[in-house]
């Protein structure tokens, strides 16, 4: 059965992690906080007290890091939040106090083989995974559990990665949501120049002409220096894109680059088996999608089709205001897309009274 194993005491706690390439000992690090950004009303650099940072285990004794905020009176319901690919939950520290503070009991994990739940390529930051199935199959054992602890309405919203991961589970009838909220979902790739089972097979190629693990694309022209143009592709926030560098810092185990040939090739086969005729159509939960026409990432297009064929998906669409990451956007386009979601589960997972 999976577990939930909290910390205790001020020090960490070791873990091992099994099919990783991390050290045994790998330990969540407890950095000094800065202080506070003037104007700002969340510290973004540290986690909130009363805050518990623990592991989630899982089926096969692979661990999950996860982060649990306190339920407090007058429950709203509960959200779980999934990151995108190369993410750790850091990043969305303040998407995830405001929806605690609206009354949700949150909580968050990162995925096998990434943030601060090991890796499983040949080197400390390329991403890699055998199949995306192993991530449905994470995601269904923490959703299981995870619910059955849940008060109110269960919500599950994913970011990129994520929220591809929590479509596919939820048309597979892995997960049973109230809502699902998805964030700039990855269901096709930006600069994708041939249709999508032929960009499948030069993936397929590619993986036979060396190591799968292998990074499929360059990081930087230093070895783990932070690519150059990457702010670009984010957020047009710049203390928010440097409130990452700074978690990056202060927890190196976080740290990951580029995918690896194995993970496209299977993102590619992961995107077909979603889009395949009646997938989509079959999803009867409320679906909320928000996509930006300026995203560099993850092709907006295939957001568009996805919410026309969920039967019941909304679309919210941005346009040059906002990049990728649109919860860690300049406070308009963040304030937006925060708005939008607390309208939509107000109609679609109303508050248990």
């Amino acid at each position: 059965m999976p577990l939930w194993s909290p910390f205790t005491g001020a020090g960490a706690t070791e873990h091992h992690l099994p099919n990783s390439n991390q050290r045994q000992r790998c330990d969540i690090s407890h950095p000094t906080a800065e202080p506070r950004l003037a104007g700002t009303s969340f510290d973004r650099r540290s986690v909130p007290e009363g805050v518990v940072e623990s592991w989630f285990v899982l089926p096969d004794g692979h661990r999950l890091r996860r982060i649990d905020w306190p339920e407090d009176d007058g429950h709203r319901g509960s959200i779980l939040f999934l990151p995108g690919r190369g993410d750790a939950y850091e990043k969305y520290l303040e998407a995830l106090d405001q929806w605690h503070r609206a009354g949700w009991r949150v909580t968050a994990a990162d995925w096998r083989g990434q943030g601060g739940s090991g890796r499983l390529g040949s080197d400390a930051v390329t991403g890699h995974i055998d199949d995306f199935a192993d991530w449905i199959d994470d995601l269904a054992a923490l959703w299981s559990a995870w619910r059955a602890q849940a008060r109110g309405p269960c919500v599950l919203i994913g970011h990129s990665m994520g929220g591809h991961l929590a479509l596919r589970a939820l048309a597979e009838g892995r997960i049973d949501p109230d809502a699902l909220v998805l964030s700039a979902p990855m269901l096709g790739f930006v600069g994708q120049f041939l249709p999508l089972p032929l960009m499948h097979g030069v993936a397929k190629l590619m993986t036979s002409l060396g190591d799968r693990r292998r990074p499929a694309w360059k990081w930087s022209e230093k070895p783990g220096e932070t690519p150059a143009h990457r702010e670009r592709l984010l957020t047009h926030d710049p203390e928010r894109y440097r409130d990452e560098l700074w978690w990056r810092e202060q927890r190196p185990e976080i740290v990951m680059g580029p995918g690896s040939w194995g993970w496209v090739e299977r993102a590619y086969a992961s995107m077909r088996h979603l889009f395949r005729p009646g997938s989509l159509e079959a999803v009867n939960t409320p679906v909320l999608l928000l996509g930006t026409s300026n995203d560099r990432l993850v092709a907006y297009p295939a957001i568009v089709e996805a919410a026309r064929r969920l039967p019941q998906g909304e679309l919210v669409a941005f346009g040059t205001e906002a990049h990728h990451e649109i919860l860690r956007e300049v406070d308009p386009v963040r304030g937006r897309a925060m708005a939008a979601i607390a309208e939509f589960l107000d109609r679609v997972a109303p508050e248990q009274r």
